[in-house]
């Protein structure tokens, strides 16, 4: 049950990255670039989790390759918005 959920949440990211970036390609809106940016690593991230917990053997852990991604799609969008917000 735990794998279907680990599917179910990338797919949905993946799904946010693609309509905002859909978004951003329609208006031009640096925010919506950035918060695409910030799903497509959250994406990344949610892969990392179903490979590290569901394919890999327990000896491996990519735990810090699943936070990196977190904390690299969370300052993207920090970025972002402190970027516009000038």
């Amino acid at each position: 049950m735990a794998e279907a959920v680990y599917i179910l949440c990338a797919l949905t990211s993946f799904l946010c990255t693609a309509l905002l970036y859909r978004g951003y390609r329609a208006n031009r809106t640096r925010l919506l670039f950035w918060a695409s940016l910030c799903f497509l690593f959250l994406t990344l991230n949610n892969v990392i989790l179903y490979v590290d917990l569901v394919i890999l053997p327990p000896q491996i852990e990519l735990f810090w390759y699943r936070n990196a991604a977190a904390v690299i799609g969370m300052l993207a969008l920090v970025f972002g918005l402190v970027w516009e917000s000038r």
